[in-house]
Parts: C-alpha cells; sequence; structure tokens
C-alpha cells in the first residue's frame, strides 16, 4: 500500500485487559458533537492524529472477506477496503478523471477511501480542500501528508461527499434507501442482502438523532460510535474492530455469527468488541508522524502561503486597473486654455486674441486681450472686462480683428461672453463677426423662400420682401403677413440688407 510506511503499525493479537468505560478520556473539544469536525487554520497540515491514522490503517487493512460485494459481477465476498473502494467507484458522481486514476493507482483508490470515510462520519469539514491551488475563500486548504503519498489529488470535501451521497445501490435510486437502523435491520431480516450500500449504513450510524440508541444497544456508556474516530485513549486495533463489527451486523443476516466477534461480543449479544484503554505514553506511541511527512508538510504550507500572496498581488493590481480606467481626469487651466484658444474643436494652432498696440483695450470689434495663467490645482477665472460701449467701433484703430479670420463655434461663444454687455441694447452690436454669421444665415433662409420677420436696424430695413408684394393672392389692401411690418407700395423696389 502507498499509505504503508516504516512506522505502520502491524496487525497483531491485541493483549486483552480490564476495562472501566468510565477510563476513557474523551478530548474536552470533542464532548459536544458540533466540534466533531478537524478545526485547522488555513494552510496547516492534517498530522496522524487529526485523522487517526492508525484507526484508518486497522479498518483497511483488515483482510476478512465477509461482506457482500452487491455491485461486483457474482455478488463476491470482499474485505471492508474492497467494499468500500468499490462502492466509491460505482457512485454517479465520480467522475472519469478520479475513476482512472483509481483504477491506475490502486495506492491513491486507498488514500481517496480513507479520506472519504473520514468525510463519512463527519470528521472532515465540507470547507475543507487538500490542493494547494485553490482560489475559493470560502474553503481552506489542508495538505495530509500521510493520504497523499502517490501525488493524487484528493479533491475537495463538498466534491467528496456528493460522490459519497450519490454511491447507492441500483434499486435505491427507485425508493429511497433506509434511513434508520431498525430499517435497514428489518430488510436483512427480510432476506435482502445487501440491505443498503455501505456509504448510507455509515451516514446512518453517524446521524446524530440517532446517536443515544446506537450507543445504548452496542456500546457501554460513555462511548459511542463517533467515539471511534476520535483521539481518544482506546487503541486504535481494537476500535477497529468495533467499526467492521457494527458495519457487518447491519450489513448481513442476523443468524450468521459475526466474525468479528470476541469473548466479550460472544457473552453480551449486541455488544460490540471490549475495547482496550491505553495509558498517555501508550497513546503518544499512537499515530506518530513520521520526519519526511512533517517535511511535507512545512513544504506544501510555504507553496499554500506563497499562492497566496501571488493571488493577492494579482487581485491588488487588477483593482488598481480597474480604479485607474474609471478615473476621470480633471478639468485644469490646461483645458480652459486650449478651449479658449480652439485648440479642442478646431485642431489648428492657437491663436493670440488681443488689442493692438494703440486701440481701445476693450473694444467692441475685438476679443479681450488677456494672458492666461496657468495653475495646476485650478480652473482659470476669466479676468474682470470694462463696460461695453454702444455705438459703432472706431474706424482705422489697430485694435480691431483681422476680418478675414473665420472663428470657429466655440471661440465665437467665449468672445462673446468675453465682450458682450448683457445690459446693453442689442440694436448696438457693431461685431464683424456677428454680421457676417448672419449675413450666412440670412442668405440660406431667403433661398429656402423664407422670412426675415426678427431682424433689426441697423443691419436691416424693416421692409416687406418683395415676394409678398407681388404675390398674386393679395390685393392692394391686402395687410401684411405679420403684425407690425410695413407693405411697401408696388411701384417700389424692394431694397435689401
Amino acid at each position: 500500500m502507498a499509505s504503508s510506511s516504516s512506522t505502520d503499525p502491524v496487525l497483531t493479537p491485541t493483549r486483552v485487559q480490564s476495562w472501566n468505560p468510565q477510563q476513557v478520556n474523551t478530548p474536552p473539544q470533542y464532548l459536544g458533537r458540533k466540534t466533531l469536525p478537524i478545526k485547522r487554520a488555513d494552510g496547516e497540515p492534517l498530522t496522524r492524529a487529526d485523522i487517526q491514522y492508525d484507526l484508518l490503517y486497522f479498518i483497511f487493512a483488515d483482510p476478512s472477506r465477509v461482506f457482500v460485494d452487491y455491485m461486483a459481477p457474482g455478488k463476491p465476498h470482499v474485505n471492508f477496503c474492497d467494499l468500500y473502494v468499490n462502492a466509491l467507484f460505482n457512485s454517479s458522481k465520480c467522475s472519469k478523471v478520479l475513476k482512472d486514476k483509481m483504477v491506475d493507482t490502486p495506492e491513491f483508490a486507498i488514500e481517496f477511501a480513507k479520506i472519504a470515510l473520514l468525510t463519512n462520519v463527519g470528521r472532515i469539514n465540507t470547507t475543507m480542500a487538500f490542493f494547494h491551488e485553490m482560489k475559493t475563500p470560502l474553503r481552506s486548504y489542508h495538505p495530509v501528508p500521510s493520504l497523499q503519498k502517490s501525488d493524487g489529488n484528493l479533491q475537495d470535501a463538498p466534491r467528496i461527499k456528493n460522490c459519497l451521497k450519490a454511491a447507492l445501490l441500483p434499486f435505491e435510486f427507485k425508493t429511497p434507501p433506509p434511513s434508520t437502523p431498525n430499517e435497514i435491520r428489518e430488510k436483512a431480516r427480510a432476506g435482502q442482502l445487501p440491505p443498503t450500500s455501505v456509504v448510507n449504513l455509515i451516514f446512518v450510524l453517524s446521524n446524530a438523532q440517532h446517536a443515544m440508541q446506537i450507543a445504548q444497544t452496542h456500546f457501554e456508556p460513555p462511548v459511542e460510535f463517533l467515539d471511534l474516530f476520535l483521539p481518544i485513549n482506546l487503541s486504535s486495533a481494537s476500535r477497529a474492530k468495533a467499526f467492521l463489527w457494527l458495519v457487518y451486523h447491519y450489513l448481513s443476516a442476523s443468524d450468521t455469527p459475526n466474525p468479528f466477534d470476541d469473548d466479550y461480543s460472544r457473552a453480551n449479544p449486541g455488544k460490540v468488541p471490549r475495547m482496550v484503554s491505553l495509558s498517555r505514553e501508550e497513546t503518544q506511541r499512537e499515530n506518530v508522524d513520521p520526519s519526511d511527512e512533517v517535511d511535507w508538510g512545512k513544504h506544501m504550507s510555504s507553496l499554500r502561503v506563497r499562492f497566496l500572496k501571488e493571488l493577492m498581488d494579482e487581485s491588488e493590481a487588477e483593482k488598481r486597473r480597474k480604479r485607474d480606467a474609471q478615473m476621470v481626469p480633471p478639468v485644469s487651466s490646461s483645458f480652459s486654455a486650449a478651449m479658449y484658444s480652439g485648440d479642442i474643436t478646431s485642431g489648428r494652432p492657437s491663436q493670440t486674441q488681443g488689442a493692438g498696440s494703440s486701440g481701445g483695450e476693450g473694444s467692441r470689434g475685438s476679443s479681450y486681450g488677456h494672458e492666461v495663467q496657468s495653475h495646476p490645482q485650478a480652473i482659470q477665472q476669466p479676468v474682470p472686462r470694462p463696460a461695453a460701449t454702444v455705438g459703432p467701433p472706431q474706424a482705422g484703430g489697430s485694435g480691431q480683428e483681422d476680418q478675414s479670420q473665420d472663428r470657429t463655434m466655440l471661440q465665437h461663444a467665449w468672445h462673446v461672453v468675453q465682450t458682450t454687455d448683457p445690459l446693453a441694447d442689442s440694436d448696438g452690436e457693431q461685431d464683424e463677426h456677428v454680421r457676417r454669421e448672419y449675413g450666412k444665415s440670412h442668405c440660406c433662409h431667403l433661398r429656402r423662400g423664407g422670412t426675415d420677420p426678427l431682424i433689426s436696424p441697423p443691419y436691416a430695413r424693416r421692409q416687406t420682401p418683395a415676394h409678398l408684394v407681388s404675390s398674386p393672392r393679395q390685393g392692394p389692401d391686402t395687410p401684411a403677413r405679420w403684425p407690425g411690418a410695413r407693405r411697401a407700395p408696388v411701384s417700389e423696389p424692394v431694397s435689401g440688407s
């Protein structure tokens, strides 16, 4: 067996001595059934004492071929090891990869069966996993040096438990399997052998609802069924024999003698064989971890710590990338200057717009010239401008803009905000750019046959368009089409703006 080593216990007859049930020393942490699972921190190895390795060894090394394997061809009689391994192999939840590994490496099959038996009775919690590259935070990794010598993947506890729950006999898929010890015994008396699968039997015996019944029927107080798998001062060999006695008692006919009987069980029908109590020194000599397993456990724990550190660094880097992608760059003075100069919209080099050497600084015909002060922590504020003057621009002044240069929409909006007095009359606007833009829109509007109702002096005269005067549907006395419009005489030529 791959799980065997130089420190494995030897199958020798155990000495029989007087045993007082009150001398059983159950550790305080296992007195309550809620603390039955093994409790270890993430990355901490499960020692031989944790899993009671010697007990598992005696259970799976027993050579007695007394159990009927219902799933094997011909229903042969096999030992407990073959019975349990075959039950796992024929589970509907056992994956093909796991089955191939069990066939190719029989040592791994036995190791997997041992960890499955601990899960079957509840010693292995469903939060445990046995491969160090496990990422989910809902699991804790634990190397098991004594059961991982074949380099096989022991899966994790939830997958093992799913495999166990599906390890039923063919007729148990149609009808629910028995769920109490009495139901199992009734099926056996009725001649249905085996009455249930070995996995379901262990689930029933481990159920807390039946713990009192099992203890009163088969054990002497204060020992119960689950005490067989706890680190108590009872010899591993005698506990293994009591476990096998119970399995045979429920899976076989009641009229056949139990091959695991001893003098005590024969003298007390229904009672398990006598279990041998150990002193503290004798208890410490069981389940001893060899040095190579200790070193391997430390190595796997260091690999787990390294993997978690790399996983944490990768997670932090991913969070930083997402945070940087969601950040919006702050608006600074450079953005304000670019918006003012038109670099953002026009894509052209910025042009300095300011007053000439000899014009009015606040001239209505030009942008208000000022220097943009860059500041990395604040948005550029506009410089206060003098009050706008209403009236025609000064002719010949050097402060006038080059009217041949067109502004973009953004530049013109910025210019209007900087130079327009909101309290001044709009009729006094003398901006060449305003007139130019209006001229463009006015020409396009008239080409489409539109009217010009909003134009006001001094840019145009309030006259009726010629096409309204010459309309064949209007007579000389027909009023204009909008209020306030003056109808020009027919003979008077129409003047444009």
